[in-house]
């Protein structure tokens, strides 16, 4: 299955959105098509019934502007020289906006000449026909083109109403809807603009150019001919052009802009790089990403990735990508207006024929039908989500917070549980060697080289953590490398030394492996080591216990008051998941406030653990690294990454990520999320009281065609600046 990303300009809107997905949707081969309240269109085919090139002609034959095309391989201009409102833009990409307020100064010199004394009436009339000219260009123009197409749209509607309403001799109102129309979608263009330019933004983060060393020389190349391993010299107070390993220089550097992360972050040399294929494993002190801000130092930069795999690019796409991923509630929408409208205009056809029903004349019930018409017009329902959720999704990648649609934003308010792995999550995930004690006649220092040289051969957090407080208790001393490791799942480690078998692990892997308990004096010691917080290992040569060894991971500074947070948010339970032992977890989720600490976990058990909460508790989200815990996460109602700045892997599988690797953005997530969701149904509150109020007015004809376009354009705007109000949220 192929994709595809195509930004169809500033003329596309909302109203016509629906119609358009549903058009290309029956296009043979296109299985998915969903276009964002900014105007971009995403498309999946099956590339054995149509291709690119089908999918691009089939968009430009609905009229639209076709800006940029982007695929996972490519991405070129694709100019639309023939778009139809092009030659209209003569004042600029306000043009419509600047006609409609014309429009409303013709149309309110057309009211004061209708009152003035004298014959004046024909001015009058002058300026209500100028003022509906100037109104109803775009709605003309929109409305001739779904015509094309066999289509009615609400642009046709209104132009019809106003068009009627002009035939009855009724010019002031024919202006007045015109106006208020045109006024109304200018508007919202010119408030949905606000929300784009917050996701466009992060397109500009990234310098155009770069300083790279290059046959002892710097040459300023532009970022797309930088390749893996060019060094960049990176001067004070500019941006850096590419993902990277600092090699030379010290600097603070401000994140924000890819992790939200509020205060800079010292940068200095990785003194023990080895390859690209360890980028993954820097800490973040020594890797740096494109589009961040260095502060006072120079900083030379080894290049890791290629500008169209950064972070930054892939963050710009993923944002993008999840503006059109609909939400559950936009869905339901979706399926209210398929039913709705037909109903509506069967009401209109019906309203058209009351006159030989009741004594009227056509004229009357021509004009009710208009502003009955109007007033049922889904205008408002069909932007009130959309909008609120592009603009959650903005204020949200401001904040260094990837949420990937409309689902997992409404959802993520929702969830009464969360669930947390450990390691690297709640605590810092880089354990420290605190004990290692030797059982009967056994030397700490050959428990020491045993552990040390076993040890360096994983790539666990806990084997580096041994292997570095081993090296530095041990000194200089000698020690024979280990050979033949196996990783011995949720239990330990197996590897060859010295011509003998030896095994580092848990209680459960020496029950298995000898079928008896463990020898009580180190089950005591082991016991005493996890009511502290410590986790602890056994280590056995051949057929004999040699000790214990133990390492610590302490919390993370943030985490007693992320928790404290979330508790006072109405989070209830809070669940760690863990494969340390029951009494470690016990000890760690005591100490920072976790309600329910689950330890002894494989990761299989994570996933049925995630699985019982979500019986108990209905929704439930999983906050872990998004690569151990990938499977849990799925499970989840709602997946939340930590540190997906560094994880390309994160960064695909969650359906949040926080791109520091910090807590301190859930609560801000939550928050947010609730926020949007309360917008949200406000909104279609507005939307759906505005129908409910106007429709039995105008059926009875209490209001005529001026207050129904009054009411429908104005909760139109209301529901539009309403959502616009997430772009400020603060916690």
């Amino acid at each position: 299955m192929n994709k595809i990303q195509i930004q169809i300009g500033k003329s596309n809107h909302t109203r016509g959105a629906r119609r358009i997905e549903q058009i290309l949707g029956t296009k043979r081969g296109v299985s998915y098509v969903s276009i964002s309240a900014s105007g971009l269109m995403h498309v999946e085919w099956d590339d054995n019934q149509t291709n690119q090139a089908e999918i691009i002609k089939s968009v430009k034959k609905l009229g639209l502007n076709i800006v940029t095309v982007k695929t996972d391989k490519e991405q070129s201009q694709n100019k639309d020289s023939n778009h139809v409102y092009s030659y209209l833009n003569i004042l600029g990409e306000n043009t419509e906006l600047y006609f409609a307020i014309f429009s409303g100064v013709s149309w309110i010199l057309g009211v004061v000449f209708s009152f003035a004394i004298g014959d004046s009436e024909n001015l009058a009339t002058t300026f209500f026909i100028v003022g509906a000219v100037f109104g109803g260009i775009f709605t003309f123009i929109a409305a001739g083109r779904d015509l094309l197409r066999g289509k009615f749209e609400i642009d046709f509607l209104m132009l019809f109403a106003a068009l009627g309403a002009a035939a009855l001799g009724k010019w002031g109102e024919s202006a007045l809807l015109l106006f208020l129309f045109s006024l109304g979608h200018a508007l919202e263009h010119y408030a949905m603009k606000r929300a784009r330019k917050s996701i466009a933004a992060l397109s500009d983060l990234a310098p155009p150019v770069a300083l790279v060393k290059r046959n002892g020389e710097l040459t300023e190349v532009h970022i797309e001919q930088l390749i893996i391993g060019d060094i960049i010299v990176v001067k004070p107070n500019t941006k850096i052009a590419a993902d990277g390993v600092v090699t030379k220089g010290t600097s603070p550097v401000n994140q924000a802009a890819i992790t939200g992360e509020s205060a800079p972050i010292d940068k200095y040399p990785s003194l023990n790089w080895q390859s690209e294929n360890e980028i993954n494993k820097l800490h973040p002190e020594h890797r740096v990403f494109a589009g961040t801000m260095n502060g006072s130092g120079v900083l030379e930069i080894k290049v890791l990735k290629l500008a169209k795999d950064s972070t930054l690019s892939r963050l710009i796409t993923l944002v993008k990508e999840a503006e059109t991923q609909k939400s559950s509630t936009q869905h339901l929408t979706d399926k209210f207006e398929k039913y709705y409208v037909p109903i509506v205009l069967a009401l209109v056809l019906l309203l058209l024929l009351t006159f030989i029903v009741i004594d009227e004349t056509f004229q009357q019930s021509f004009y009710r039908a208009m502003s009955v018409l109007i007033a049922a017009s889904p205008c408002a329902l069909a932007i009130s989500t959309p909008s609120a959720v592009l603009a959650g999704i903005a204020r949200a990648a401001r904040q260094g917070v990837l949420i990937k649609g409309g689902r997992p934003l409404e959802e993520l308010g929702g969830i009464k549980a969360i669930a947390f792995d450990k390691t690297g999550t709640l605590t810092e995930g880089r354990p420290t060697l605190t004990h290692a004690i030797p059982y009967r006649a056994i030397t700490k220092t050959h428990l020491l080289k045993i552990a040390v040289a076993v040890e360096a051969l994983s790539d666990h957090p806990l084997a580096a953590a041994i292997v570095t407080g081993g090296k530095k208790e041990l000194g200089n001393i000698d020690i024979p490398k280990a050979e033949n490791l196996k990783a011995l799942i949720a239990r330990g480690v197996q590897a060859n030394w010295m011509g003998s078998i030896i095994h580092i692990g848990n209680r459960r892997l020496f029950e298995e492996l000898t079928g008896e308990v463990v020898p009580k004096e180190i089950d005591l010691k082991m016991s005493e080591l996890e009511s502290g917080g410590h986790t602890s290992m056994i280590i056995h040569q051949d057929n004999e216990y040699l000790g214990i060894i133990a390492v610590m991971d302490v919390a993370r500074p943030e985490a007693i008051s992320t928790l404290s947070k979330l508790k006072k948010m109405g989070i209830k339970r809070m669940i760690m998941l863990t494969g340390d032992n029951q009494k470690v977890a016990n000890a760690i989720a005591k100490s920072i406030g976790i309600t329910d600490p689950m330890g002894s976990l494989l990761p299989e058990d994570k996933v049925k653990a995630i699985e019982r909460l979500k019986q108990q508790e209905g929704y439930v989200a999983m906050v872990g690294d998004g690569v151990n815990d990938a499977p849990a996460m799925a499970k989840s109602t709602v997946g939340i990454a930590m540190g997906a700045a560094g994880s390309d892997v994160a960064l695909e599988t969650a359906d949040i990520a926080l791109m520091a690797d910090k807590l301190d953005n859930l609560p801000f997530a939550i928050g947010l999320s609730r926020k949007a969701k309360l917008i949200i149904k406000q909104n279609l509150i507005i939307s759906l009281s505005m129908v409910a109020i106007l429709v039995p007015l105008t059926i009875m004809g209490t209001i005529a065609i001026g207050p129904a376009v009054v009411g429908h354009e104005g909760s139109t705007l209301v529901v539009v600046l309403n959502a616009l109000r997430l772009l400020r949220y603060e916690i």
